[in-house]
């Protein structure tokens, strides 16, 4: 088997679909209405699904629809009666994680194209090896296993895809499979619901109960003291091996695993056969999907030619966007302490996130921007394109009174229905908020899906 290798990429909504394929994605992963782990946050309809589709063919790239819950007995009725309607939009592959439903579904749709989830956990040769006779054409390989194991799994079924996770978000259960989030919140991440309440801020209180009240919760005296110092747990049969649990005043965090990055490990999961390289992250922004194809297309494109590339100067890229620090993962063995962000609950990045461009005025050298972050005169921006990334100065910022809500249908510069009038523009000296357009100076029309971000 020699395949092409991929750079696979989320999508949660239409925009974030085609903004994945500009910036040179060969195939996107989106979430089936109801049915998919994103369910909560997905935003595509079975209309908008038969959209994405077409356009993902039209520009000969692949799209696949994620269905990977693991359904009670009343979904499963529901369940095969919308997959029958996707069967039709001819993706090409479902993404799955149910064994009773792929059986289902191989049984009715012998010829559709099976890929196994992540939420399936496959960690061993042996798994792949039973997958196979169902017919699963790729394995998404569980996000705890090492290089190593990945290809002797190969090297154990040959014929089976491997498709791995090379970055995004880690969770702190075996892929999902946790009901934190289902005791705290009722909402169930094996239905798709996640909280994420594994990342929330948790505090650590001194019990003021009396010993005599105590013992009667408990059936035993407790003897209270100040929490003072560094605190760790130590489990009973791992002497020295501990974990912190202090507190400072960003609270604390047991739970919060850090970021996935394999920007360092391409070469080795190509030989590791590894043909899928699959990006997290279908809640993200557009300026995430940017960022993480600057550094993998180049880093996939490298590899393919036999050329090295610098892990380092891509890593800058990676960092430049919001993440918890990042790790390999299990790709070198198993990270241990080092696989949790102690330090809080939000993340870091060297850049921020400023406009998404929407249309060009040639006559006035003005671009109108969606704000989403503030900026003001004289801030240095990156432009980055598809195709480049380029510096500029902010000389002038335009807030105009027909500024009513973004029209996102003009993501590719099409013909919009004004140009800039600055009779009925107000020159400001910054640039505030969220879902908010401005006119600022441009010397040249800048390239489709062109973003602008700027050094924190």
């Amino acid at each position: 088997m020699n395949k092409k290798l991929e750079l696979l990429m989320p999508a949660w909504d239409m925009e974030k679909l085609k903004f994945a394929y500009a910036y040179w994605a060969d195939a996107t992963y989106v979430g089936a209405p109801m049915f998919s782990l994103r369910a909560r946050t997905n935003a595509f309809t079975m209309e908008t699904l038969k959209e994405a589709t077409d356009y993902a063919h039209n520009l000969g790239k692949k799209i696949y629809f994620t269905a990977n819950i693991y359904a009670h007995n009343i979904k499963i009725k529901p369940f095969l009666a919308q997959f029958r309607k996707m069967v039709e939009m001819w993706p090409d592959a479902f993404i799955m994680a149910d064994p009773g439903l792929i059986y289902l579904v191989r049984k009715e749709f012998p010829d559709v194209e099976v890929h196994l989830s992540v939420q399936a956990n496959n960690t061993n040769w042996a798994q792949a090896e039973f997958w196979s006779t169902l017919w699963v054409k790729r394995i998404i390989l569980s996000r705890e296993i090492s290089i190593k194991e990945m290809k002797e799994i190969h090297e154990h079924v040959p014929d089976m895809e491997l498709e791995a996770f090379v970055h995004g978000a880690i969770c702190m259960a075996y892929s999902g499979r946790c009901l934190i989030s289902n005791y705290l919140s009722n909402r169930d991440p094996n239905q798709g619901t996640c909280s994420h309440s594994c990342r929330w801020e948790f505090k650590v209180f001194k019990d003021e109960k009396t010993e005599a009240e105590l013992e009667t919760v408990t059936g035993r005296p407790e003897d209270y003291e100040e929490l003072t110092g560094n605190f760790y747990l130590e489990e009973k049969e791992r002497p020295g091996d501990i974990m912190e649990i202090d507190e400072d005043s960003y609270w604390t965090y047991l739970m919060n695993s850090r970021d996935l990055c394999a920007i360092d490990y391409m070469e080795e999961l190509k030989d590791a056969w590894i043909i899928s390289f699959k990006v997290e992250g279908r809640n993200k922004t557009v300026n995430y999907i940017a960022s993480v194809w600057l550094a993998y297309r180049a880093a996939i494109d490298a590899i393919e030619k036999g050329e090295k590339y610098d892990s380092h100067k891509l890593a800058e890229e990676l960092f430049s966007i919001a993440n918890r620090w990042y790790i390999p993962g299990f790709l070198a063995g198993n990270p241990n302490a080092n696989a949790q962000f102690y330090e809080r609950n939000g993340s870091y990045g060297t850049k921020a996130f400023l406009w998404i461009l929407r249309d060009y005025d040639s006559e006035n050298k003005l671009v109108r921007v969606e704000v989403k972050n503030r900026f003001e005169k004289g801030d240095k921006i990156e432009i980055v394109s598809p195709s480049w990334v380029k510096e500029a100065i902010v000389e002038t910022i335009y807030k105009t009174t027909l500024n009513h809500g973004v029209h996102k249908s003009t993501t590719t510069f099409t013909d919009f229905e004004y140009t800039f009038d600055k009779s009925k523009a107000e020159e400001v000296e910054t640039a505030h908020g969220w879902w908010y357009e401005v006119w600022i100076n441009m010397s040249e029309k800048p390239e489709a899906f062109s973003l602008i971000r700027k050094e924190i």
